[in-house]
């Protein structure tokens, strides 16, 4: 038999700069829990609010716009809407999200929230802390909220992971007919931070999940990181959104029917 539980504990209040994580964390997993301490195997979930909180990355923003330029290192698209305009960018971090990553919500007004400087370093330093104190091998992830192409709605995906393998490569292996896998490759880090977040919530108060039945996922070293996820440069099929790579081309064949010899427009990322 397969299972997987989850659960998220309370005890965990506003986080402010400064706090001690790992005091944190561990406290609100060593309450009184129906699934006992921390053990072997056990993957701890925390959403990134609280660690970008933790390290300092609340910063004063009477303009979120100007916090969102300053977190991009690209931008993918931009849509006008009623509200104002969506910015979908990839962040210093190299991800590619909305808004750069950046949070108005659960802050006091006039700041915002930044991503953590380096989520992967962020769960390591978790993950050596909690270790100690409960002395298991266990997995962290660290996690934030992002849409997906093509898809309604946004779901969490893991920004930061130590001792937890992220990608679950099944090329080479054969399915269940003897035909062999060429491209399939789980997110497992990704699919563990969604299912962490239907018990966490948005607005409860319970930032972090333990992970129960994914003890193989776990590793002895803290491994690459969810860095390794990343897709970008030639492998990114995605590098613009389709107005940008339209008017992209325009530019392009404009310029040649000017007589403008030259290479094509470089598509970004490449």
């Amino acid at each position: 038999m397969s299972a997987l539980t989850v659960w998220a504990p309370e005890g965990i209040g506003e986080v402010v700069p400064g706090d001690d994580l790992v005091e944190l964390v561990g406290a609100a997993l060593a309450g009184e829990q129906p699934w006992g301490a921390p053990r072997d195997g056990d993957v701890v979930v925390v959403t990134s609010k609280i660690v970008s909180k933790a390290e300092g990355r609340v910063v004063a923003a009477a303009d979120r716009e100007a916090a969102i330029t300053a977190e991009t290192v690209r931008v993918v698209a931009t849509r006008q809407h009623p509200g104002g305009v969506t910015r979908i960018v990839e962040n210093r971090l190299g991800l590619v999200m909305a808004a750069a990553g950046v949070d108005a919500s659960n802050t006091a007004a006039g700041t915002v929230l930044l991503l953590p400087l380096d989520p992967d370093v962020s769960a390591r330093r978790l993950r050596a802390g909690l270790q100690q104190r409960f002395g298991a091998r266990l997995g962290v992830l660290v996690t934030d909220t992002a849409g997906r192409p093509w898809r309604h709605g946004q779901t969490d995906l893991a920004i930061g992971a130590a001792g937890v393998t992220v990608l679950d490569d099944l090329r080479g292996q054969v399915d269940s007919h003897g035909r062999p896998l060429e491209v399939s490759m789980a997110a497992v880090a990704d699919e563990i931070a969604a299912a962490a977040e239907l018990v966490k919530g948005k607005a409860t108060g319970r930032p972090v999940a333990l992970v129960r039945g994914v003890g193989h996922l776990v590793t002895e070293g803290d491994g690459p990181g969810a860095r390794a996820v990343v897709r970008l440069g030639p492998g990114d099929m995605f590098a613009l959104g389709s107005e940008e790579a339209y008017a992209e081309g325009w530019k392009d064949a404009v310029s040649r029917a000017d007589g403008v010899e030259g290479p094509p427009v470089p598509r970004p990322g490449a």
